[in-house]
C-alpha cells in the first residue's frame, strides 16, 4: 500500500470516516463523562465504531482523541492520562483499519485562548501540550497527525510546529468556519483563504475545514481553500446539516442520500479526501464512497 500522502498527493480521492462522538453517545457514553476514556475502559466499542467505517468503505479513520490534550484532560481530573489515552486511541484505530488503509489522529482544539489574542495562556504552553499529545499519538501507530476543529491561526501553528518537529507524520489541519454575512469565518475571524495559507506556513501538508456546516456550504468553503492553495491537498468533513433540537434531542438531518448528490460539486471545488463530522454515521460514509468510486469509474 503506498504512503498516504503519497495517494492524496498522486490525486486519488480518499473517504475519511465519520463522527465518533455521535457514536459514542448512542454506545452509552454519558454527558461530562471523558470520550477519551472509553479507549481504556471500553476499548471493544472504540474499536467497533471505526471498524464500522471501514467496512462503510473509510480509507482513513480517526482516532478517539479529539479531546486528549493536557488542558481538556485537566477538566477531567485525568492529566496523568494523556500519553496512555492517546497511545490506547491511535492502536484501536490501527486495529481496526487492519492494513486497508491510515488512521489519522485527531488532535483538537484546547479550549485556551493564547496571550497574544487576548487571553492569559502563553503559546509555548499550547506547544508542550500538543508536543505531549502528537508524540504518543505518533508511538501507538498513528499514518498521519489531523489538527481539527480550529478556529485561532496561532493555536493552529503550535499545533502543527508540535507535529512537525516531533513527528515523521503527515500533517494535515483543519478549521471550523461560520457562515456570517461577510462570509466564512472562524471563532476568531479567519477566512478559509488565510486559515489555508497560514497552515501551510506552518508546515502542514494538506488543509481543509470540519464541522459547523453541512456539505453545502463546504463547496464553497473547499474552493476558496483551493484559490488559496492551488497545489496543496484539501480534506473536508461536513456536518449531516446543522443540528436541530426536536423532542429534546440533537437530530442532524442531511440524509447519506443528500450529502451523496453534492459530492462531485465537492471533488470539482478542490476536495481530495472526503468524510464526515456530527451527525453522519457509516451510512453516510458508504454513500459518500460509492459515489466517488461511481465518479471515477466514469472519469
Amino acid at each position: 500500500m503506498k504512503p498516504f500522502l503519497e495517494r492524496v498527493q498522486q490525486g486519488q480521492i480518499l473517504i475519511s470516516d465519520g463522527a465518533m462522538g455521535t457514536f459514542l453517545f448512542a454506545k452509552g457514553l454519558r454527558s461530562g463523562e471523558c470520550p477519551e476514556s472509553w479507549c481504556i475502559s471500553h476499548p471493544d466499542v472504540v474499536r467497533e465504531i471505526a471498524q464500522a467505517y471501514v467496512d462503510a468503505g473509510a480509507d482513513l479513520v480517526e482516532t478517539n482523541s479529539f479531546g486528549g490534550n493536557s488542558f481538556e484532560m485537566k477538566s477531567y481530573g485525568l492529566s496523568d492520562k494523556v500519553a496512555e489515552f492517546n497511545r490506547a486511541a491511535a492502536a484501536l484505530a490501527k486495529q481496526a483499519i487492519a492494513g486497508k488503509g491510515y488512521v489519522a489522529a485527531s488532535v483538537g482544539p484546547t479550549g485556551q485562548i493564547v496571550e497574544e489574542e487576548g487571553g492569559e495562556v502563553p503559546a509555548a504552553e499550547l506547544y508542550e501540550s500538543f508536543k505531549e499529545q502528537i508524540m504518543a499519538l505518533a508511538a501507538g501507530g498513528a499514518d498521519a497527525i489531523c489538527i481539527e476543529t480550529q478556529w485561532s491561526v496561532v493555536e493552529a501553528t503550535q499545533a502543527i510546529r508540535a507535529a512537525k518537529e516531533n513527528t515523521q507524520l503527515p500533517i494535515i489541519c483543519t478549521f471550523t468556519f461560520d457562515a456570517k454575512p461577510t462570509g466564512f469565518r472562524t471563532g476568531m475571524g479567519v477566512t478559509p483563504e488565510r486559515a489555508a495559507m497560514a497552515s501551510l506556513a506552518a508546515g502542514a501538508d494538506i488543509v481543509g475545514a470540519n464541522c459547523g456546516n453541512g456539505i453545502a456550504n463546504m463547496v464553497e468553503i473547499a474552493r476558496q481553500m483551493r484559490a488559496a492553495a492551488p497545489r496543496t491537498p484539501i480534506l473536508i468533513h461536513a456536518n449531516a446539516g446543522l443540528p436541530v433540537l426536536e423532542d429534546g434531542q440533537t437530530l442532524y438531518k442531511e440524509t447519506p442520500e443528500y450529502m451523496a448528490a453534492q459530492v462531485g460539486k465537492l471533488i470539482a471545488a478542490g476536495a481530495n479526501i472526503i468524510g464526515g463530522c456530527c451527525g453522519t454515521t457509516p451510512a453516510h460514509i458508504a454513500a459518500l464512497a460509492r459515489a466517488v468510486r461511481a465518479l471515477a469509474a466514469k472519469a
